[in-house]
């Protein structure tokens, strides 16, 4: 009795590895990936999961992308009162993070903001196939594509050994994006921050999404704390680097203007009451300077909100009234030009 359930396991290891040995994604991902960190066994393991599947719609969303309609639809689709809603909506929710993380990287929240809202809708829509799948697919059935799309699928094997995810759970576009942010893998596994400092780079989780988004900008030619919008320059370039099409970045520059303007009610808001607070706060009133605390966070500081009035918070207390300073000089100078 044991001596048959001996060969039927070995025929079907046999077999199996026979199998995938014959899969073109398998033979093309082997070439690609960083077998020192992956160990084949697992590699092996990957390819055999009977959840792998073949999927027909993708080769005909390829066929139909949203970057090939014209200006007119493509903006009906992405610059529409629903979408800025959303995005108005989002900020008022979040606006404490977006703004530490603005801070952090120096890059406008808005477009930030905006670049959330056309790749997941602020995380309504970001999946619908598995990332594996969809990538597997691209192999198979669109040879053009096959050897990005290996590529691709090696990178996320590694990421998903590395952070010990089971390959076939994450679900994400057609094209093998995943997440809020709509990284595909190598780009995931190259820009992605665990903002929230818990040990994952989560696709999923605001704090790393926003963050990762800022930091795929300025590792692409974003110049922190530029205001250069224009066809060609740095905050253009950046964002044509996430979606190589003129379409994409008109839509994620015209979003971000329509949503600050939307906000701008809420973003004066928060810094009027910084400055109020600092005005008025008592500094042996530990309630008094945990308020103080919460309005810096507010505004991208990064405090423990203890109550207690320590050198962080005199240091962001002292740079916070700069920029206040700072800001009244540029507004004095303005209005001194216009009345000249």
């Amino acid at each position: 009795m044991f001596r048959i359930i001996f060969i039927i396991i070995f025929f079907s290891i046999l077999f199996g590895n026979e199998s995938i040995s014959d899969d073109l994604a398998y033979v093309m991902v082997m070439e690609k990936i960083n077998k020192k960190t992956v160990p084949i066994d697992y590699i092996n393991k990957v390819f055999s999961s009977k959840k792998i599947e073949r999927h027909k719609k993708i080769p005909e969303r390829f066929a139909r992308p949203y970057e090939k309609k014209s200006w007119p639809e493509y903006k009906k689709l992405f610059i529409k009162e629903s979408r800025i809603v959303a995005g108005t909506k989002f900020y008022s929710e979040n606006k404490d993070l977006i703004t530490k993380v603005s801070k952090k990287f120096n890059v406008d929240p808005f477009i930030i903001l905006s670049i959330a809202g056309i790749e997941s809708n602020y995380g309504k829509h970001y999946k619908g196939f598995t990332v594996f799948n969809s990538l597997y697919t691209q192999i198979h059935d669109m040879p053009k594509r096959a050897k990005w799309a290996s590529k691709e699928l090696a990178s996320y094997i590694e990421y998903c050994y590395e952070d010990k995810i089971d390959p076939q759970s994450i679900e994400g576009s057609y094209a093998g994006a995943f997440g809020f942010g709509q990284f595909i893998p190598s780009s995931f596994n190259r820009y992605s921050v665990d903002f929230d400092k818990n040990g994952i780079r989560s696709p999923h989780e605001w704090p790393d999404v926003l963050a990762s988004i800022a930091n795929y900008l300025i590792k692409n030619g974003y110049i922190a704390g530029s205001s250069d919008y224009s066809k060609g320059g740095n905050i253009w370039k950046s964002v044509w680097a996430y979606n190589h099409s003129d379409n994409y970045v008109m839509a994620v520059l015209g979003l971000t203007e329509k949503i600050r303007e939307r906000c701008s009610g809420l973003f004066s808001d928060v810094e009027n009451r910084l400055g109020y607070i600092i005005e008025n706060f008592d500094a042996v009133d530990s309630k008094s300077v945990a308020d103080l605390q919460k309005a810096l966070n507010a505004n991208g500081y990064d405090l423990e909100e203890d109550g207690r009035l320590g050198k962080n918070t005199l240091d962001a207390v002292r740079d916070a009234q700069a920029d206040r300073d700072k800001a009244n000089q540029m507004v004095g100078s303005t209005n001194k030009e216009v009345s000249e």
